[in-house]
């Protein structure tokens, strides 16, 4: 079988696109799936790395989520056939077929695309975690969002107007801020050319953002918490912009506002309940077109090195997606 495999935890130069994996066999409680298109995520360039939470053993297939056709199931599971579409976040998922917990997986929506499917899982369910559980975003609220083209950041724009916030999406250039006009973005930043700053006062008529979505940390997060408005929420969802900021603890104090952390991968995990709301709620939205996730790249297994850097680069507007 064809895989994407991490041979050393030295990033990109470390991996390999090998032809002699082992098949996955359907334990009890398992579906075998194949693959059609696997997204990745910025866990996956730590992971490689060894900077993640997890640390797999050596080696190991690369990848965190996908979509494709249920291929076998193993004893026990009666939700699924063989032929049903399905998503899953499960890991190895940078292959041509993956063996996943049945519990872990869930049908595809209808009405995506495989390559769109592929990448709901992490960006969606993070984001409806954060802005919902995590923020309290009220309608008529104003929302920031860093990075506002990439993985992410995309679908904060989407579910930040869904849930009738004023979206100001900010990004590095003028192409990747058209697509967030187009996802429903209602003003927007080149934080690369503009002084965030005094563009968020500009917007806001001096009254500050209610709560900043921040997946990128760096030099922006200072500028962003000190824009934020009275009970503000700033929402750390990671850093891709590579630094881990070091905040000023006097802000909070003189905002009145939270600095608020979100980590979905342990919140399903404790509050499943509340993670099965999330997901039904987020169908629903698919399932009546109001989402559309972007993809932003496709590549093939082979060029796993391209897609790697063009997230690492954070080129990319959407999801990078491979197709085994």
């Amino acid at each position: 079988m064809r895989a994407v495999i991490c041979r050393e935890l030295t990033g990109v130069g470390g991996l390999e696109c090998v032809t002699d994996w082992p098949e996955p066999q359907a334990a009890a409680g398992e579906v075998v799936v194949d693959v059609k298109a696997a997204a990745l995520n910025f866990p996956d360039l730590l992971m490689i790395q060894g900077l993640y939470q997890e640390r797999p053993p050596l080696p190991f297939v690369v990848g965190t989520e996908m979509a494709g056709v249920v291929a076998a199931v193993g004893e026990g599971v009666t939700q699924f056939a063989p032929g049903d579409r399905v998503v899953a976040a499960c890991g190895r998922t940078l292959a041509e077929r993956v063996a996943a917990k049945a519990a872990l997986v869930l049908p595809a929506p209808a009405k995506l695309s495989f390559e769109q499917a592929s990448g709901i899982c992490i960006t969606y369910f993070t984001t409806m975690h954060a802005l919902k559980q995590r923020a309290q975003l009220q309608a008529g609220e104003t929302l920031l969002v860093l990075g506002a083209a990439g993985g992410v950041g995309t679908t904060a724009v989407e579910l930040g107007k869904q849930m009738g916030a004023t979206v100001i999406a900010a990004a590095s250039s003028d192409e990747k801020l058209e697509l967030t006009r187009k996802l429903g973005a209602d003003h927007t930043i080149n934080y690369a050319t503009e002084d965030l700053r005094e563009r968020l006062k500009t917007i806001t008529g001096g009254q500050g953002v209610d709560v900043v979505y921040d997946p990128v940390g760096g030099a922006l997060a200072e500028p962003a918490l000190r824009s934020m408005a009275w009970r503000g929420r700033y929402l750390v969802i990671g850093f891709a912009g590579g630094d881990i900021p070091k905040i000023p603890l006097n802000l909070p104090l003189l905002k009145g506002c939270s600095i608020v952390g979100v980590y979905w991968g342990s919140f399903a995990q404790r509050e499943r309940d509340v993670q099965r709301q999330n997901v039904a709620e987020l169908w629903r939205l698919f399932e009546a077109g109001q989402l559309s996730p972007a993809v932003g790249e496709t590549h093939g297994l082979d060029d796993f090195a391209a897609a790697f850097e063009a997230l690492s680069s954070r080129r990319a507007q959407g999801k990078i997606v491979l197709k085994p």
